[in-house]
C-alpha cells in the first residue's frame, strides 16, 4: 500500500484545512535562567540542547527560580541554532506540569482548544518543520523571530467535525510514536557500537603514547629546541571566497578536521592572504576557544602543500617534532591532563599560547615517532571508516523518520509551504 493511498484512505475524502499556527497555539518567549543553574534543583531546564538531544543533556534550576514555566501539553519549540544544525525547530512536547521551565532561545506553544487540535499532534507537525528550516540559510546562525513561527502553517483534517478531526490526529499519531520508538531504539544500538569503538581506539593511542618513567625526555613544548607557538590572525567567515587561498576557520577544526589535513575546506583572497597569519606544511593548527573543556586545544596537523591563513582563537604550533606524532600527543589524556591546569574563562573557555608554551611532551627519537604514527594511521584508518559510517548509519536512520513522517503529514494543499515566508 502506498503512502498517498493510506493518507487518502485515513482523509476518507475529508477536508483538509491549512492555517496559521497563530490560530491553532499560543506563543511564549522564555526568560534566560543560566544564572540560577544548580546541581541539586529539581526542575529541567527546556534548553536547545535539551530538546535537541531529548532530554539527555539536563541543566537544573529549583522551583523558585523559574521565569517561564512550562505545562503540560506545551510544545517547546527550539528557535536559534548555528548553520546547518540540527537544534533548529526541533520540538519536545512536556507532558507533566511543574518538571521543566523555558530557557531563553526556546519558546512554548500552547493549544488554544485541545478538544479539536492535539498538542501531540502539533509537536510532531512543527518538530524540524520545513517552513521554519526554510529561513536558515547555512552560513549565519539562525534566530525564528515570533512572527516567522506564528505564520507556519499547519494542517487541520476535517475542520467542520473536531471529533472526527481528533480521530484522524491521533492514528498519525499512534503510527508516528511506534516509529519514533523503533528509531529510537536502533539509533541507540548504533551510539552504543560507536562509544565502544571510540573508547578501544583511545585506549591503544594513549597505551602507545605513554612511555616508561626515564624513557624518553619530556621537554615544555615552547622550548627552544622543540618548537614555538603563534597566534593566529583576524581571518572571519565574511571573508571566505569561493576560491583562492587556503585557510584554517578555528571553528572548523572542531567540526570538519580530523588528526591531519592535506587541503582546506575554505580559502581566501590573495590580497587577504599576504597580511594574515600563515602555517606552513607540517604546522599544528590548534583552535584555543571553545564553549567546553574537552574542544579547547583540538589540533589538526597541516600537511598540505604551501602555506594556509589562519583565524584568531587559533594559533599555529611550528616544531621540530613529527607533526602527526604531535597532532596524536594532543589527543592524548596526559595533554588533557596537562591543559585542564591552565583553561581560563567561564561561557567561553580557552587556553593562551604562552601557557601551551609551558606543557610538556615526550619526545622519543625520530624514528620511533615514526613508528608510533604508522601504528596510530592503521588504527585511525580502522576507526575511521567505523565513526564515519556509523554516525552516517544514524544520520540515515534520523531522515529515514523524517522522511515518513512528512508523508503522514503531506495533506492536500492548495498553496506551496514557501507562502509562510511571505
Amino acid at each position: 500500500m502506498s503512502d498517498v493511498s493510506f493518507m487518502e484512505r485515513l482523509l476518507d475524502g475529508v477536508e483538509v484545512e491549512w492555517r496559521s499556527l497563530e490560530s491553532i497555539a499560543h506563543f511564549q518567549n522564555a526568560k534566560p535562567h543560566e544564572k540560577f543553574v544548580s546541581k541539586d534543583g529539581d526542575i529541567a531546564l527546556l534548553t536547545s540542547k535539551f530538546v535537541s538531544t531529548e532530554g539527555k543533556s539536563a541543566r537544573w534550576i529549583h522551583k523558585a527560580d523559574v521565569l517561564t514555566p512550562a505545562f503540560k501539553n506545551d510544545v517547546a519549540l527550539v528557535m536559534s541554532d548555528l548553520p546547518n544544525g540540527r537544534a533548529l525547530a526541533r520540538t519536545f512536547l512536556v507532558l507533566e506540569d511543574d518538571r521543566y521551565a523555558a530557557n531563553q532561545r526556546v519558546c512554548l506553544l500552547r493549544v488554544r482548544d485541545a478538544t479539536a487540535y492535539s498538542p501531540k499532534f502539533l509537536n510532531y507537525v512543527m518538530n524540524r518543520n520545513r517552513q521554519l528550516l526554510a529561513y536558515d540559510n547555512g552560513y549565519d546562525q539562525t534566530h525564528l523571530k515570533k512572527d516567522w513561527i506564528l505564520k507556519a502553517e499547519v494542517p487541520i483534517p476535517c475542520p467542520d467535525n473536531p471529533k472526527k478531526s481528533l480521530e484522524i490526529q491521533a492514528e498519525i499519531v499512534r503510527i508516528l510514536d511506534a516509529f519514533t520508538a523503533m528509531t529510537a531504539e536502533l539509533t541507540a544500538e548504533l551510539t552504543a557500537e560507536l562509544t565502544a569503538r571510540k573508547k578501544q581506539y583511545n585506549y591503544y593511542r594513549d597505551k602507545l603514547l605513554s612511555f616508561e618513567e626515564g624513557g624518553v625526555d619530556w621537554m615544555p613544548m615552547g622550548h627552544p629546541d622543540v618548537g614555538e607557538f603563534i597566534r593566529g590572525g583576524g581571518l572571519q567567515k565574511k571573508d571566505f571566497t569561493e576560491n583562492g587561498v587556503g585557510c584554517i576557520h578555528y571553528g572548523q577544526i572542531y567540526t570538519h578536521y580530523g588528526t591531519y589535513a592535506d587541503r582546506t575546506k575554505t580559502y581566501v583572497s590573495e590580497e587577504f592572504f599576504k597580511k594574515a597569519r600563515k602555517a606552513k606544511t607540517g604546522d599544528l593548527v590548534i583552535a584555543t576557544t571553545s564553549e567546553n573543556d574537552e574542544d579547547v586545544c583540538k589540533a589538526v596537523a597541516w600537511l598540505g602543500k604551501g602555506e594556509i591563513a589562519v583565524s584568531s582563537d587559533a594559533c599555529i604550533y611550528r616544531h621540530k617534532l613529527n607533526s602527526k606524532y604531535v597532532s596524536y600527543f594532543f589527543q592524548t589524556e596526559q595533554f588533557q591532563k596537562q591543559k585542564r591546569r591552565h583553561i581560563t574563562g567561564t561561557k567561553v573557555r580557552r587556553v593562551n599560547a604562552d601557557d601551551l608554551a609551558k606543557l610538556l611532551i615526550p619526545i622519543p627519537l625520530p624514528e620511533e615517532q615514526s613508528r608510533i604514527v604508522a601504528i596510530l594511521d592503521k588504527f585511525d584508518a580502522l576507526t575511521h571508516s567505523i565513526t564515519e559510517g556509523l554516525p552516517r548509519e544514524i544520520e540515515l536512520r534520523q531522515k529515514q523518520y523524517e522522511y515518513y513522517r512528512d508523508l503522514l503529514l503531506s495533506f492536500p494543499k492548495p498553496e506551496t509551504a514557501s507562502a509562510a515566508r511571505a
